[in-house]
């Protein structure tokens, strides 16, 4: 069995290639400089020696490939529906067939466990494409009195995301995929003679889409020489998770158990409106009834370093918050980041201090989330420029 070395800046640890952690499209990137991760019991391409820059403007300029660590589980059966609205915070029955819906899921206290996508696939079976979340525990822990089944599809998901994605995927799709199909929904396509879900989402705030793989009926490498093939038409990129991330920042979306856990409201990480008050009851309704409606997810930004996670926060001499995430932006010019702050306040338009450990005191500009696009006009058009 052959292997492949993940290194970070604290361990080194073999990654053996065959076993269902790793990606069945691994061998078709990897090479000396891959660094991988890993979340949902998945690793994925932390690094891939490319240039971050040179990625993250493909995202933005044409198109960009990325395998992620993504994992679909199937819920499904008479009590599917009835579960679901249990579960999550949003309303499940008057989704319609191929449709999906970003959602959230609250502990009985009203903290934020988890979000993600839901896609209806049928009548009574949905996917729940996760984050790095104990999902299956939880579902099973609460399924007591629903006639509803729980397993794994065995999905890979691959990213094509940027303005000239859909100029991709209607070829690799022989122009079955069109202008119909809408933002945030999933249907059945042939790529390559091979039958793949396929979504109009992503993690980038872009144009974009989602490839799932149907298991042990999908050639995987074969899947992705086609992808590439016809990606060479639109100058696409491959990237890793370094790059898509500086775009996610850009977009405002947050990372489940890194930018906020179960300690936060859906208010307190400025979701609250992912809440469906119309709903008769989910798990939580009660405690978020009388939580505070306060935000402590901002962002900030820093013209003399790139905020790092773990960085403080400082208004005068008192330490009140600390960033979650942080990347350079090509496109702001400036560092960028999250701060989770440990009170809520008027945070928006404060200049506060941020105490690096390698750069020391700087100023930082605290302001509302996302950076740009709060209407989202960019992924939901089937083509833009970028300056």
């Amino acid at each position: 069995m052959s292997e492949i070395f993940s290194r970070n800046s604290t361990d080194v640890f073999p990654v053996y290639l065959g076993s269902n952690m790793v990606s069945p499209f691994h061998q078709c990137y990897a090479n000396e400089h891959t660094v991988l991760g890993l979340a949902v019991g998945r690793y994925f391409v932390q690094h891939n020696g490319e240039d971050p820059a040179e990625a993250y403007w493909a995202y933005r300029r044409s198109a960009a490939l990325i395998d992620t660590p993504e994992r679909p589980v199937e819920i499904a059966g008479a009590g599917a529906v009835s579960f679901l609205e249990k579960l999550l915070t949003r309303r499940v029955t008057d989704m319609g067939h191929g449709q999906g819906r970003y959602v959230l899921a609250c502990t009985h206290e009203g903290g934020l466990f988890m979000d993600g996508i839901l896609f209806r696939l049928d009548a009574d079976r949905f996917w729940f494409v996760q984050p790095d979340c104990e999902l299956d525990a939880w579902l099973l822990s609460n399924r007591v009195g629903f006639e509803v089944s729980i397993s794994d599809p065995d999905s890979r998901v691959l990213q094509i995301q940027g303005p000239k994605s859909y100029e991709l995927m209607h070829r690799a799709t022989d122009g079955v995929l069109d202008k119909e199909f809408k933002y945030f929904h999933i249907g059945l396509f042939t790529i390559g003679g091979q039958s793949v879900y396929v979504s109009r989402t992503g993690w980038t705030g872009e144009l974009g889409y989602e490839v799932y793989t149907l298991g042990q009926s999908t050639d995987c490498p074969k899947l992705w020489e086609h992808l590439i093939r016809i990606g060479e038409s639109v100058d696409m990129a491959f990237s890793s998770m370094q790059s898509i991330n500086i775009r996610r920042i850009e977009a405002g979306i947050l990372d489940a158990g890194s930018d906020f856990d179960s300690s936060m409201t859906p208010f307190e990480a400025g979701l609250g409106k992912f809440i469906d008050w119309d709903k008769d009851d989910f798990i939580g309704r009660n405690a978020l009834l009388t939580a505070r409606r306060d935000t402590r997810i901002y962002g900030l930004r820093c013209k003399d370093l790139t905020p790092c996670g773990g960085d403080l926060i400082l208004d005068g001499d008192r330490v009140v918050g600390r960033v979650t995430t942080g990347a350079f932006s090509p496109f702001l010019k400036v560092g960028i980041g999250y701060v989770r702050f440990d009170f809520p306040s008027e945070w928006d338009g404060r200049t506060l201090v941020l105490r690096s450990t390698r750069y020391g005191d700087k100023g930082c500009d605290i302001n509302n989330l996302p950076f740009y696009d709060s209407k989202k006009r960019l992924p939901r058009k089937l083509s833009q420029e970028v300056g």
